[in-house]
């Protein structure tokens, strides 16, 4: 029998299989390109995802009210947290082969996005579809279609990582009960 998503609750994708050897390595190199560029990578991420599913920007003062594509680019607080994103992922780019260090990079995100921010985890999964979209545009000659399913796995991984952080924290009641 379906259910309807209600509101606060975390959406439960399939963990995928673990990253073989081949697929972290075409991760690791696939983004070794990205991250020679990792600002303007970063800053595009974020401006399409926002362009794209406004709702994304309510958790940001400064450029919520912002609907010009050229403005949000410009604005500071977009571009500090692009920068964060991306090192973030670098994070775990430069860390696949460390399940540990993995799941507390995931548990500091978790945490904050769900506690401090108190952003719905449903926006992990949209970043992760923008995420493979701008690279698969912006480096069409590194993101192949092995690499893009690659990407895709790993992707998949870190939503079930940050959404089982979620359940943890108690995302339901936290959203039921501030919402």
């Amino acid at each position: 029998m379906e259910r309807m998503q209600g509101e606060g609750e975390v959406d439960h994708l399939e963990r995928p299989s673990p990253l073989t050897d081949k697929e972290r390595v075409m991760i690791q190199d696939s983004w070794a390109k990205v991250y020679q560029n990792c600002d303007d990578a970063g800053v595009a991420i974020l401006v399409r995802l926002f362009v794209n599913f406004p709702s994304s920007k309510q958790y940001f003062s400064q450029f919520k009210h912002i609907e010009d594509p050229e403005e949000l680019e410009k604005s500071s607080q977009l571009r500090k947290h692009a920068h964060r994103v991306m090192n973030a992922i670098n994070t775990l780019v430069e860390s696949l082969d460390n399940a540990e260090k993995v799941a507390s990079v995931l548990e500091l995100l978790g945490k904050a996005h769900a506690l401090r921010h108190k952003v719905e985890p449903v926006y992990f999964k949209i970043l992760s579809g923008v995420i493979l979209e701008v690279l698969g545009e912006g480096f069409p000659e590194v993101v192949t279609p092995d690499v893009a399913a690659a990407w895709t796995k790993l992707l998949a991984t870190v939503y079930c990582g940050i959404t089982a952080v979620y359940e943890e924290v108690g995302w339901t009641k936290l959203s039921t009960s501030t919402g």
